[in-house]
């Protein structure tokens, strides 16, 4: 693994934790794709920095854990908006 992926899987860890972002988000903000966050933070991170990557697991599990809650937001935000 070169220094550039080590550093920006680091930098993505400390993004997620520091704003309690979503793989969306963070993709977005970065402008690579979610599954390049999701690698970097799930598998490279762990090696990188262990301690960021338990505190990047603990914001991603509430994150996967309220999903179904933002999923329904957005679907009556969308039928909202069309009446």
């Amino acid at each position: 693994m070169n220094y550039l992926v080590k550093e920006r899987a680091s930098m993505l860890g400390e993004y997620i934790v520091e704003n309690n972002a979503t793989v969306r988000a963070t993709a977005k903000v970065f402008g690579i794709s979610k599954s390049t966050v999701h690698m970097d933070v799930s598998q490279r991170l762990q090696k990188v920095d262990p301690s960021l990557y338990g505190q990047v697991r603990k914001v991603l599990e509430i994150n996967k854990a309220q999903r179904h809650i933002r999923g329904g937001l957005a679907t009556k935000k969308k039928y909202m908006s069309q009446k």
